[in-house]
């Protein structure tokens, strides 16, 4: 039995048709850059072809590179599909649908004409996986649209719509796309006869004086540590500068530079990762889920809101309820300067707020959203408070209504003995910002129907949200996998490491901000009352005095003013306060600890390897499924830094064996909270890797 080709080949009254069909997204994978190539030939060889549509078949055109490929030994191809379009004597259109996107738009942008459907969108991306476009991109797009939109467009990786690409001058022109292929073989025919555009005979690009030093210095802060952004600023400056072979050369050796740097490493791991943490293996694969089309959200406060303007947002009507009408109201007004704020940013159109809050309806009674096929509970995180509306949820929601809890670490199972349904109850925890945040951590408790789970975890994506498996746990997998993070973070201020220093530290490391900027951020009092409730539980719980003692001052954070550091009106620049030092001294004499000196390694590993050594115990527990998801949580719940892969796939760049040892002798020093997990060990002993490893159920 012959193989389906990958590209195939045909004539249509003297136009030469190549379709890449190499499904689910014609990646540039094994043969199709070759296929691509040899149609290509083909049409030039036979007479009767005057001139040539490039086209993909299903869902989009080309969308980019096989990744998987990157960082791997690659036979030399002859030729590539590049050169090929190029070269070719008779004209090629590029006839552009769904995306055009790193390789994809390379190929387009090597022949000599692009058309596009109104839907479609373009972009060079490569940035986003730590390399640069390397078919061409960074020399034809400046040469084709000019060095300045080039350059953003290569350096921040953005997808393109198809409107502004024509506007740029990416694309020739904008088609109907009722029928694709007839109306480019329409133009392919409008083209015959006139010169070829061929954009690498173009001359260098022209650049504004002191453009590309503005743009190293405009991304100085976002890209620290990473090298990729800068070797894309390189490459498209060799194009305003260099003859066109010349700059491909240069584009080659940047390209060199990066494809196996642990930085590209990283963001290929990721890439893959937030791509198999959507995987549950133990559920049924023709598992039938409950079809949602309609939402509610039960408290309209900061969180509620998020999560209703994330349903909003991608197309959900959604029903706000609260237990107040003051509170509604101060929610839908929270709601509607959020979306004035992305207008005046320039991330959202007026047109797209016009569209979204209406999808936002405010209800005074929770009957008013009984026939909503998904209810979401964001009231306040105490279990009587969430219990209460369980309880009121169950009285008045349909029988087949799931009901979602949004608790960061309460039990799911203590809230689902509110309702006579707990099949029906599951955790859909969301991270503020809500309407912001990619991660939805979903919560399976011990009685949720497995429908009910997938049901989850499939409404996160269609809300535009990662969404990854938890076991039901203190703390879930996110959250419980940080808690020793947070717990080292303010022990080492009680032994004398300052705020100030591990916020640096971990900003250096990669972090958008330090810890204790986060906290104030969020609110002091937040994790106040998680600890109170954990004491509660637990008479041996570790208590942390001297957050507790800023909170009962009445420093909670950004909100009052004051938290961890002092913040002016208006601004929320934090600055250091002296009363907090005076604080940290007085509680820490108190307490009798002895203060000393912290090197910055020392602060980066207690707070990681502590993590990492948690996250261990966490998959030992079978409460996530694979290391690459927690990885994946941190990702995208907490900020680390893409470009580190995340917290697993960093510890590896240590080593399980040095991180097992280091943890063993402060188990030592400092007792049963560093007690080394057993699968770290296990890891260590074999010289595997951290990243690698799996749940008991999934071995």
């Amino acid at each position: 039995m012959s193989e389906v080709p990958v590209v195939r080949f045909e004539i249509v009254d003297g136009i030469g048709v190549i379709t890449v069909d190499y499904p689910p997204v014609n990646a540039l994978g094994p043969g199709v850059s070759e296929g691509i190539a040899a149609a290509v030939d083909q049409g030039n060889a036979d007479p009767a072809v005057q001139a040539m549509v490039l086209l993909g078949a299903g869902r989009t055109f080309i969308a980019g590179a096989d990744i998987r490929r990157f960082g791997k030994p690659r036979p030399p191809s002859p030729r590539r599909s590049y050169d090929a379009l190029d070269e070719s004597a008779k004209p090629v259109v590029a006839a552009i649908h769904g995306y055009a996107l790193g390789g994809g738009l390379e190929n387009a942008l090597s022949c000599h004409w692009r058309i596009a459907v109104p839907s479609a969108k373009v972009g060079l991306p490569e940035v986003l996986i730590g390399i640069l476009p390397g078919g061409g991109g960074t020399q034809r797009l400046p040469r084709l649209i000019g060095a300045k939109p080039a350059l953003e467009m290569i350096v921040t990786g953005r997808h393109v719509p198809a409107e502004e690409a024509k506007a740029l001058g990416i694309v020739d022109a904008i088609i109907p796309g009722q029928d694709l292929r007839a109306e480019a073989i329409a133009f392919a025919r409008s083209v015959i006869g006139k010169p070829l555009r061929r954009i690498s005979a173009m001359p260098p690009a022209a650049a504004e004086p002191g453009l590309f030093d503005e743009m190293r210095m405009s991304i100085a802060r976002k890209a620290r540590n990473q090298k990729a952004p800068y070797n894309c600023i390189a490459a498209v400056e060799a194009a305003t500068r260099l003859p066109f072979a010349e700059g491909m050369a240069e584009e080659k050796r940047l390209f060199q530079e990066l494809e196996n740097a642990p930085e590209a490493q990283a963001l290929r791991y990721a890439f893959f990762a937030e791509r198999e943490i959507a995987r549950i293996p133990f559920l049924p694969k023709d598992l039938a889920l409950p079809e949602i089309k309609t939402a509610a959200v039960v408290g309209a406060g900061t969180m509620g809101g998020g999560i209703a303007m994330s349903f909003a947002d991608n197309g959900f009507p959604v029903k706000l309820v609260d237990a107040n009408p003051e509170g509604l109201a101060r929610g839908m007004q929270r709601i509607r300067d959020n979306y004035a704020v992305s207008v005046k940013r320039g991330s959202i159109t007026q047109t797209q707020m016009d569209e979204r809050l209406p999808r936002i309806q405010p209800v005074e009674r929770i009957e008013d959203i009984a026939e909503c096929d998904v209810v979401i509970e964001a009231v306040f995180e105490q279990l009587p408070v969430k219990q209460e509306i369980f309880a009121k949820l169950d009285a008045v929601m349909k029988p087949e209504a799931i009901l979602l809890t949004n608790t960061s670490a309460i039990d799911i199972d203590k809230i689902a003995d509110a309702t006579k349904r707990p099949q029906m109850v599951a955790g859909a925890h969301f991270f503020a910002p809500a309407n912001v945040m990619k991660l939805l951590e979903v919560v399976e408790g011990p009685r949720t129907a497995p429908e009910v789970l997938g049901a989850a975890m499939k409404l996160g994506r269609a809300i535009g949200k990662i969404s990854g498996y938890a076991g039901n746990c203190d703390g879930f997998v996110a959250n419980r996998s940080r808690i020793y993070f947070t717990l080292e973070q303010n022990i080492m201020v009680e032994e004398g490491a300052l705020p100030e220093q591990i916020d640096k530290v971990m900003v250096d490391f990669g972090y958008p901000m330090g810890p204790f900027a986060v906290n104030d951020m969020s609110g002091l009092d937040v994790s106040y009352f998680t600890r109170k409730r954990r004491l509660a539980e637990d008479p041996n719980y570790r208590t942390l005095p001297i957050p507790d003692r800023l909170v009962e001052s009445g420093r909670k954070g950004q909100k009052t003013g004051a938290g961890w550091y002092r913040y002016e009106k208006g601004d929320r620049t934090p600055h250091v306060d002296p009363v907090v030092h005076r604080l940290i001294k007085e509680v820490a004499a108190e307490q009798g600890i002895e203060q000393r000196p912290f090197s910055d390694e020392e602060i980066l590993h207690r707070l990681l390897f502590a993590s990492a050594n948690e996250a261990c115990k966490i998959l030992e527990e079978d409460k996530a499924l694979r290391a690459s998801d927690i990885d994946v949580m941190w990702l995208n719940g907490f900020g680390f830094p893409r470009y580190r892969g995340g917290l697993m796939f960093w510890a590896d760049t240590i080593g399980a064996q040095e991180i097992y040892n280091q943890i063993a002798a402060w188990h030592q020093r400092y007792g049963d909270r560093w007690r080394p997990s057993a699968l770290l060990r296990r890891v260590a002993e074999s010289g595997g890797k951290l990243r690698e490893a799996k749940a008991p159920r999934l071995q």
